[in-house]
């Protein structure tokens, strides 16, 4: 999976195509991440102990890593991800101005 925690994404399709976000969580396995202010959905929690109001929460839930395209640092456009070695070092590159990401 070429996109990171910490990583500026662009939401490529879905209800919030073109928000930008930073990468909260990164779920390898499942191919999916958890983008800063996409995808949020309300939650209706039981109350946890008697005497207590339940209450509806809002949180994010992940969305597809394909769904999201990652913005370079430095050309500031949405882009793909390639890499390259050099030596021992093993990197990310953009594709579109080849800066290191």
């Amino acid at each position: 999976m070429k996109i990171k925690k910490g990583d500026t994404v662009l939401v490529i399709s879905g209800k919030w195509r073109g928000k930008v976000g930073k990468v909260l969580r990164a779920f390898p396995r499942e191919f999916k991440v958890l983008v800063e202010g996409v995808n949020i959905v309300k939650k209706h929690q039981r109350p946890k102990r008697a005497g207590e109001k339940g209450q509806i929460v809002e949180i994010s839930k992940p969305i597809p890593v394909s769904k999201v395209k990652l913005i370079c640092p430095s050309c500031k456009k949405a882009t793909k991800v390639g890499y390259k070695i050099e030596g021992e070092e093993k990197f990310r590159i953009c594709k579109k101005c080849g800066a290191k990401v």
